[in-house]
């Protein structure tokens, strides 16, 4: 994973730096926002650790901008340890705050357990009260356990990931099933129709598709 250290203090960015190559993170480095977008636009980072006070653009400015480029999870550093400077950052979707001095270690513990958070929520696939938790491979409904086949887990999983979208029986077999499965698409049709008998007032989000395939419409309420 890559992690963006923002700091003008090039001692703090160093210390934090070493505390995070030892636990084998990849780590960049910028002295100010600006340079922070920059390498946020050219590089895959999967976390800033943001200082707040800087020259030509401070860690607030610099956090707006950067999610305009991407959603990435944000830890901010400062010497201000006001409520209301916690606030303002936690309202623009800051994920944790660490006030100077800190403990290198506490900081990497705080890194560590951000990315776990960000990690169950991106194997998470939602539409209402059906909810897949990929990691615990499991599928709730209004938060009550469904029982499904591990085939007709992968088939539901595929929709969710591709939600309002077309699905031909060719392209479903093929994901699902792989390009060396001999059956033909009465297999699709066959596992779809036990999917939706196993979902409960979930069963007719998944829509068939006239002459193709099969869609999970996820129609936003108003």
């Amino acid at each position: 994973m890559k992690i963006l250290i923002c700091d003008d203090e090039a001692l703090i960015r160093n210390v934090i730096k070493e505390y995070l190559v030892v636990e084998n993170y990849q780590v960049l480095e910028a002295e100010n926002g600006i340079d922070a977008i920059e390498v946020v636009k050219n590089n895959d980072v999967d976390l800033v650790i943001m200082d707040i006070m800087m020259p030509k653009m401070d860690g607030y400015q610099a956090v707006r901008e950067i999610k305009k480029i991407k959603d990435i999870p944000f830890i901010m550093l400062s010497a201000r340890g006001e409520e209301f400077d916690k606030l303002v950052g936690f309202d623009m979707g800051v994920d944790d705050y660490v006030t100077k001095p800190f403990s290198p270690k506490e900081l990497v513990a705080r890194v560590k357990a951000v990315m776990k958070r960000v990690k169950r929520e991106d194997n998470s696939y939602v539409y209402e009260g059906l909810v897949i938790d990929d990691l615990a491979h499991e599928v709730m409904i209004d938060g009550k356990n469904v029982v499904l086949t591990p085939k007709e887990y992968d088939l539901l999983k595929y929709f969710m990931q591709n939600k309002n979208i077309a699905l031909s029986r060719d392209t479903i077999l093929t994901n699902i099933w792989g390009y060396d499965f001999y059956g033909d698409e009465r297999t699709v049709d066959t596992h779809v129709k036990t999917l939706r008998n196993n979902l409960g007032k979930y069963r007719d989000v998944i829509k068939t598709v006239r002459g193709m395939g099969y869609k999970f419409d996820a129609k936003e309420k108003d």
